[in-house]
């Protein structure tokens, strides 16, 4: 598994019209570009993330930056690299 991507707070934002929360995060030194899916966050929290999906990134992010990390591995050209839930084990 790659290093635990570290996110860069300023480039977290809430896409709701593409349904994800973006961010950019620093891995093995170098800096990649994350969506991750609201069908992510409802699956890992239980909850709806219409109003609150960064709350919701935030309190799942442990779990959501291990597959991050995994997929960054697996997609090391992607310029962006989307979680959707059929990345979740």
């Amino acid at each position: 598994m790659a290093n635990r991507p570290t996110i860069d707070q300023d480039s977290l934002v809430d896409n709701d019209r593409e349904k994800q929360v973006e961010f950019t995060a620093e891995i093995d030194s170098e800096d990649r570009d994350f969506a991750v899916k609201y069908a992510v966050l409802r699956e890992v929290s239980g909850d709806e993330p219409d109003n609150d999906a960064l709350e919701l990134f935030e309190r799942f992010s442990d779990e959501i930056l291990d597959i991050c990390a995994d997929l960054a591995e697996l997609r090391p050209t992607a310029n962006l690299i989307t979680v959707t839930e059929s990345d979740l084990e």
